[in-house]
């Protein structure tokens, strides 16, 4: 329980009423959470706005409103404060209400297009096979300390409240590092503010989110955030420093500038420049082999995970853990410890004689960066299924489907998430980038809305030595139409038609 005043003194206030001296119990942004004694922040959103939500909070039992716009419904209030953006000030509420969590641990932020998730969960492991205790916040799971929780929020970055929450929660349980995904809605939307980052790591930064962020470039200013909290950090924090930057991606190049007076370590497989690099690589079908290589020594790395991005991705977690001392052996053992990252080229084994991949690819390059990885592993055709989100970046669509059309030996386009828009027309996109490159209907694609039905399709047609590769969903928990989850699961769906195709010995 804290003063409401002690809560706001890092705003810049617009205009208040009340007692601001009043007790707070709890903070919300959902009205539906309020309890007695809350303050509620009203945040503009997607699809609603917090603001006509404060009568429902203040029945609950709120007793302060934190607003952007002033409005009778504040008459009931004990207090309530106007600021000109509740998003960002929830981030210093937050921080203030939880005691600032972070300055308690050590701070990992792992932002890019692709490779996110990976390369997060890459971290965490080397850094608990060298004995630290960790938390981890992503797209798949949320660890604190030993203990995980599944998610299907679509949120990757929590909002702020919710993550500083976490971050209390690790402190708690005695973590000594966090590693946070950051995503560029996460940092352009304030989620992220009042963490104290010791290291930023960039995977890449190519086509994404232009939906939101407008732009490439301010794509690229949202990503750079994350350095500059790196660079800004408090220097008597007693945690090591630094960004880590792909050396072979022209994005994440482009926003070095931005580490200030950070350390920058740069990987790359083939960047010369690069720091740490990986030589002899050798994949196969349980993983990849290769040579790490560090200012500080080299080690042979069996990695557990395939294709060459994840070696990519293997580097830019090498390059956190040079970054904080451990020796290329070190680095090398944690690695290798990793077996698999949730929806990220899940084998579905049922017995049949062709091969069936779930993977969460759903952006340009990581679809093609898959499908060129599994041309290498499999004699047979290539055949996908896939979709583009709605209410999200409409310029990859196209791309995807011409990407297909080049690279697959069919495909059958279908939902992913369509949200509010129309599913057929975000399919007629995909299929479109798919005839500009030459593909015929039926002949090389089918247009197929329900994604139950799109599998069944694909796996109708595979022949032995074949791969059919269902892509975009991964670890997701449900299809979103319209405002509503419809329960999913890409590898249950998978075993199911299977199933009916007469394989049954379930397995990976």
């Amino acid at each position: 329980m804290l003063p409401l005043r002690s809560l706001l003194h890092a705003l810049a206030i617009e205009r208040a009423a009340g007692d601001l001296d009043i007790p707070i119990t709890e903070v919300c942004y959902d009205s539906r959470q309020a309890l007695p004694g809350a303050l509620f922040v009203a945040l503009r959103g997607s699809y609603t706005d917090g603001h006509r939500y404060l009568e429902d909070a203040r029945r609950r039992g709120a007793v302060a409103a934190l607003v952007e716009e002033w409005s009778n419904a504040l008459d009931d209030y004990p207090a309530a404060v106007q600021v000109v953006d509740t998003r960002a000030a929830l981030a210093r509420v937050a921080a203030a209400f939880f005691q600032n969590p972070s300055n308690d641990l050590g701070v990992i932020g792992v932002t890019g297009t692709d490779g996110k998730s990976t390369t997060t969960f890459l971290i965490d492991a080397l850094l608990r096979a060298a004995g630290y205790h960790t938390g981890l916040v992503g797209t798949v799971a949320v660890r604190v300390g030993d203990r995980v929780v599944e998610h299907d929020t679509r949120q990757t970055t929590p909002e702020s409240l919710d993550l500083q929450r976490l971050l209390a929660n690790m402190r708690r349980e005695g973590v000594q590092w966090a590693v946070l995904e950051a995503t560029s809605h996460g940092l352009a939307m304030h989620r992220l503010d009042c963490c104290a980052f010791d290291l930023a790591v960039v995977t890449n930064i190519t086509h994404e989110h232009l939906d939101f962020h407008g732009t490439i470039e301010a794509y690229r200013r949202a990503k750079a955030r994350l350095l500059e909290f790196v660079a800004q950090r408090d220097d008597l924090r007693p945690y090591p420093r630094g960004v880590v930057l792909n050396a072979g991606d022209e994005g994440a190049r482009s926003i070095a500038a931005y580490a200030g007076s950070a350390p920058v370590i740069w990987f790359g497989v083939d960047a010369t420049e690069a720091e740490i690099t990986a030589r002899n690589i050798h994949p196969h079908n349980a993983g990849t082999d290769f040579e790490l290589v560090t200012p500080t020594g080299s080690a042979l790395v069996r990695l557990k995970l395939l294709g060459r991005f994840n070696v990519e991705n293997a580097l830019a977690a090498a390059a956190a853990g040079y970054l904080l001392g451990l020796t290329a052996e070190q680095i090398a053992g944690g690695l290798e410890s990793l077996d698999h990252v949730p929806g990220r080229l899940r084998r579905i084994d049922a017995g049949q004689p062709f091969t069936v991949i779930v993977d969460y690819a759903h952006t340009p390059e990581a679809l093609q960066r898959v499908l060129e990885l599994v041309r290498e592993l499999v004699p047979g055709r290539l055949i996908t299924v896939f979709g583009s989100a709605g209410e999200r970046d409409r310029a990859k669509r196209p791309l995807q489907g011409a990407i297909a059309a080049r690279l697959a030996d069919f495909s059958v386009f279908t939902s992913e998430d369509p949200r509010f828009e129309d599913p057929e027309r975000i399919i007629d996109e995909i299929a479109e980038g798919a005839r500009g490159a030459g593909a015929i209907e039926g002949r090389d694609f089918l247009c197929i809305e329900d994604r139950s039905q799109a599998i069944r399709e694909a796996l109708r047609r595979a022949t032995p030595g074949d791969a059919v590769l269902l892509l975009g969903k991964g670890h997701e928990r449900c299809i979103i139409y319209g405002s509503e989850r419809r329960p999913w699961d890409e590898s249950a769906e998978a075993l199911s038609a299977l199933a009916e195709l007469g394989y049954r010995n379930e397995g990976e």
